[in-house]
């Protein structure tokens, strides 16, 4: 959920994105911080911020959205892969410590930016959920937070045994985003549920167990692999360099996160945790506890939702509903200046306690935002849905 305050014209974008020939060329962002190639029918997005653990901002979603767009009415284009630079991760999440700034209103920030900004990769996330071509992501070391949103909608989600992928936005005092209640209320049992209040981190063989991911490569096959998706559809590619997916650690604890974390009780899910004999389950619950308690209160609920709704848009949209409430609240700010600003890591969360958390305080997050709701297509602006997507990759 990151954001930058410089933004570049989506229609300068999208006419350089077309500009890319079908031979090997390629095309940089303006700033640097992402890169738009073309070689041969593969398009590449390169996430260009290695430092910064390839953070999304603001221009880059714009950037990325445009690019798409394009390649989804060029021909010549038949494989979009993302990949990100350096050695250390695809995509950390975001600039959070941007959207402490424009959350603060006191000190002249602006609430309508981030608004904008969570509008515009929400709706990047459905566009890569719809993508009417293959989308190959290559999910190695670090994902997470917007990240997720990126890769976990993709069509072919290629995970290593270096992947280290999450949701840790519970720690900000925030709930999850880009699609990540989607993605967590639909795994295996309460998996997802135990991953998004601790915001604790899977494997790559936990993302396929858990439908986040489905395919393992190693990582050293990933350069062979990025070079026949130059020569053979990304199916093909990816089965010629898949290895077997190890055993899934987060399978061997399911039993008792299952037991744990049923129902919609927040205090009882913990109170099973604090009373099991299992060392992680009492670590899950001090976990849960160190958090805000109006974001574990609204994540549990986002997750219930989710489960009864139909699709990804719908979900996105409930999330943006969720996202502008929290960051107009106290904790969000809070826990950025916690975590990242001064980083003393002793946020003072308010309320402080799960009882101070009332039901009425927890739907008012998911009310009707009236005029500024977000309103996404249930397709593609290319007019294809997935099972479309599906049939022809």
């Amino acid at each position: 959920m990151p954001r930058t305050d410089s933004i570049a014209p989506p229609s300068d974008q999208g006419a350089a994105a077309a500009g890319a020939g079908a031979g090997a060329s390629a095309l940089a962002h303006a700033d640097g911080e992402v890169l738009l190639q073309r070689e041969g029918p593969l398009a590449r997005i390169i996430l260009n911020r290695p430092k910064a653990l390839n953070a999304l901002t603001h221009d880059m979603i714009r950037s990325i959205a445009a690019a798409l767009t394009e390649w989804a009415e060029d021909d010549a284009v038949q494989t979009v892969l993302l990949t990100g630079s350096g050695d250390r991760a695809l995509c950390a999440g975001g600039d959070i410590v941007s959207i402490y700034r424009d959350a603060r209103t006191d000190a002249g920030g602006d609430p309508d930016e981030n608004a904008r900004f969570w509008a515009d990769e929400y709706t990047l996330n459905a566009q890569i959920k719809r993508y009417p071509k293959p989308f190959v992501a290559l999910m190695d070391r670090i994902v997470l937070g917007g990240g997720v949103g990126l890769s976990g909608h993709a069509s072919h989600r290629v995970v290593t045994e270096r992947t280290k992928l999450g949701m840790p936005e519970t720690t900000i005092g925030f709930v999850p985003d880009v699609g990540g209640t989607y993605l967590y209320s639909r795994t295996p049992g309460e998996l997802g549920t135990h991953l998004a209040l601790t915001a604790a981190t899977m494997t790559g063989a936990d993302a396929i167990a858990l439908g986040l991911a489905d395919s393992f490569v190693e990582s050293t096959q990933l350069e062979s692999l990025v070079d026949a998706l130059k020569r053979m559809p990304a199916a093909a590619a990816i089965a010629e360099h898949a290895s077997p997916t190890p055993p899934a650690p987060l399978l061997a604890e399911q039993a008792w996160i299952d037991e744990s974390y049923s129902g919609n009780d927040l205090a009882a899910i913990i109170e099973r945790l604090q009373r099991s004999s299992v060392a992680a389950a009492q670590a899950a619950a001090i976990a849960i506890l160190a958090k805000s308690p109006t974001a574990v209160t609204v994540t549990l609920e986002s997750l219930r939702r989710a489960r009864g709704l139909a699709d990804l848009e719908d979900v996105l949209e409930q999330e943006y509903r969720v996202s502008l409430r929290m960051v107009a609240g106290h904790d969000v700010i809070e826990g950025i200046r916690a975590q990242v600003v001064d980083k003393d890591r002793n946020p003072s969360w308010q309320p402080s306690t799960l009882t101070e958390v009332s039901d009425a305080d927890v739907q008012a997050h998911f009310a009707p935002l009236g005029e500024r709701e977000l309103r996404l297509p249930r397709a593609d602006t290319n007019g294809k849905h997935d099972t479309e997507r599906e049939a022809t990759a």
